[in-house]
């Protein structure tokens, strides 16, 4: 089959948005979904998914191509992605949620609980400046990549797969700005958050979240890194395109001790659910709160500022970029991970949402540019159909 044809069969396949959405929010989706589908199928995507909610509901969800080319599975409502770093929202609410226990503050510092922080390098002042906040806002002067020494080696860990590997790099690690004056994104500061969790509850970071936040919310299909026996018919592979062809990069991979930082997988629908909370209008959650609204608000709310982006003027607040456009706030985060890339966001206002995920990148040079494409279909959406959405006064 040429990829005109196969361009035009995939372009048929109509979104099915319910028939109270008006007319114009409808027009901006359709607009959105032809032009990822258009797209998709033009630089070779191996395969996808594009989630709408509006009040805790899924609108619609658009599958497009294949989560597994070896075993012929086309991606479908049940296909599981690697979130990445979206994973970081998860962590920074369990540390929230022990916050409104009682057993932290967010202006302690972190040496309280990761006492082999006292060896880093920080010429602006003593470690006990740190706290959490800090690193809950990326503004603690950490450095941006978690392993930056390694992993151009087949044989090298995707990651480190110990905490006593990154205890052995943090006397040659350093503060590179005073904490709290700018932004600067760290992985490594989240996953110092995960050993916090660790430290104050007594559980592995994995156990946690699972009890707290994915059982509570119903995300039966999340997990962290290798997969359940019982949930490998659903994972997507991912793939990296080099001139041309697409090669797997293998259904699992282990993110180690960084996990904290970006181990999520689960399928679209349990991030749907994720959202629903997140907008408040958890339809199918009779429980008690994961997490109060009160201090979901505090997490939106700017400690430092970033910029202006395509979406909005760009700010973090406590692990959630911040985007302010006309008068109306989104929050989310993007996750982007060996050949996953994905987004979630959310107008909590108008509690609407969205959830993305793609499973290709292309790699030497070649290949779809995901990122680009991501960022097309977050304007898209952000800019055409959340304004859409949220005129309508429902």
């Amino acid at each position: 089959m040429s990829r005109h044809v196969l361009t035009a069969l995939l372009l048929a396949l109509p979104p099915s948005l319910p028939a109270q959405v008006p007319p114009a929010a409808r027009s901006a989706w359709e607009e959105a979904v032809t032009r990822w589908r258009t797209t998709l199928a033009q630089e070779g995507i191996v395969g996808a998914s594009l989630a709408l909610l509006e009040d805790g509901r899924v609108l619609d969800l658009q599958t497009y191509g294949t989560a597994d080319l070896d075993g012929n599975r086309s991606v479908d409502r049940e296909t599981i992605y690697h979130w990445a770093s979206i994973t970081k929202t998860f962590t920074a609410i369990s540390i929230m949620q022990l916050r409104d226990r009682g057993l932290l503050t967010l202006d302690d510092p972190v040496v309280r609980y990761v006492p082999e922080l006292r060896n880093v390098h920080n010429p602006y002042g003593p470690m006990e400046d740190v706290t959490l906040r800090h690193l809950l806002s990326h503004s603690a002067g950490f450095r941006g990549a978690t392993w930056p020494w390694a992993g151009n080696e087949p044989w090298h860990p995707h990651e480190p797969s110990d905490w006593s590997q990154l205890v052995a790099m943090i006397p040659y690690t350093r503060i590179h700005f005073e904490p709290g004056s700018r932004f600067s994104y760290s992985n490594p500061g989240i996953v110092f958050l995960g050993r916090v969790v660790e430290r104050v509850t007594g559980d592995v970071f994995e156990a946690y979240v699972d009890k707290n936040i994915f059982r509570p919310l119903g995300m039966r299909g999340a997990y962290f890194d290798v997969t359940p026996w019982h949930l490998l018919p659903h994972r997507s592979n991912h793939y990296f395109v080099r001139d041309g062809r697409p090669e797997p990069g293998g259904i699992d991979f282990n993110t180690g001790i960084t996990v904290s930082n970006g181990g999520l997988n689960a399928p679209v629908g349990d991030m749907a659910r994720y959202l629903a909370f997140l907008m408040g209008a958890d339809p199918d959650h009779g429980g008690p709160p994961v997490l109060s609204r009160a201090s979901l608000q505090e997490m939106w709310q700017t400690v430092v500022t970033i910029g202006d982006s395509d979406i909005g003027a760009e700010s973090m607040g406590l692990s959630f970029f911040l985007y302010e456009k006309d008068g109306r706030r989104v929050i989310g985060h993007t996750g982007s991970q060996r050949a996953f890339f994905s987004f979630v966001y959310v107008d909590p206002a108008a509690r609407t949402g969205v959830v993305a995920a793609f499973n290709t990148v292309g790699a030497g040079g070649g290949g779809p540019d995901t990122r680009a494409i991501l960022n097309q279909t977050r304007a898209d959406l952000l800019n055409g159909v959340f304004p859409a959405l949220a005129g309508t006064g429902r």
